[in-house]
């Protein structure tokens, strides 16, 4: 029993901290075993790669890890003079974009429902075209009072947000422009 109490002490950090006099346990005897063993993840990549954050236009540099072809961490790049190795939450997120996995289901509830229920992807996509198609036609504006041309609708908008590059940007503009929508913007310009 004595044997044990002294194993027991000897291996209490707090002992160990009194013996090396780091008192306030700052410094050596602050890491236990397991934590000095720890290797950073990063350092197992076989390249790194320079790349630009996909998000939104002010171009951070990004440092791509890869190991095995695959992504296993993005940073920020230090040697970038934009961001100087800083990324903001989205952009330190990145690897999920490159990584996430995509939904083949999505979530419904039909009017005035209580629950959601499972639907194909396929199938949520056709009931948006036949509702943008139906708004479209429901609310489209030919002419004005004066009987000036319009051609537009004002029964829907978008509202990009920060996640969408410029190209992204560049497409969904010309689609709402061609829908005849008035109301395009991007949260980076409010």
């Amino acid at each position: 029993m004595r044997n044990r109490i002294a194993e027991l002490i000897e291996r209490w950090p707090v002992a160990h901290q009194l013996r090396s006099g780091d008192f306030f346990g700052r410094g050596e005897t602050s890491a236990s075993r397991r934590t000095r063993e720890l290797q950073p993840h990063i350092g197992e990549a076989d390249r790194v790669v320079r790349s630009v954050c996909p998000y939104c236009a002010v171009g951070c540099g990004q440092l791509v890890h890869v190991k095995h072809e695959k992504v296993v961490n993005i940073e920020g790049d230090p040697d970038s003079p934009i961001s100087r190795g800083r990324l903001c939450p989205k952009g330190a997120a990145t690897r999920s974009l490159v990584t996430g996995n995509r939904l083949e289901r999505v979530l419904y509830r039909r009017p005035h429902g209580t629950t959601w229920e499972e639907i194909g992807l396929d199938q949520a996509m056709d009931m948006i075209a036949d509702r943008v198609i139906a708004t479209r036609r429901n609310t489209w504006e030919d002419r004005d009072e004066q009987g000036r041309v319009l051609h537009r609708t004002l029964g829907f908008a978008h509202l990009g947000g920060a996640t969408l590059d410029n190209e992204e940007n560049y497409l969904l503009k010309k689609l709402y422009t061609a829908l005849g929508a008035l109301q395009i913007e991007n949260q980076a310009r409010i």
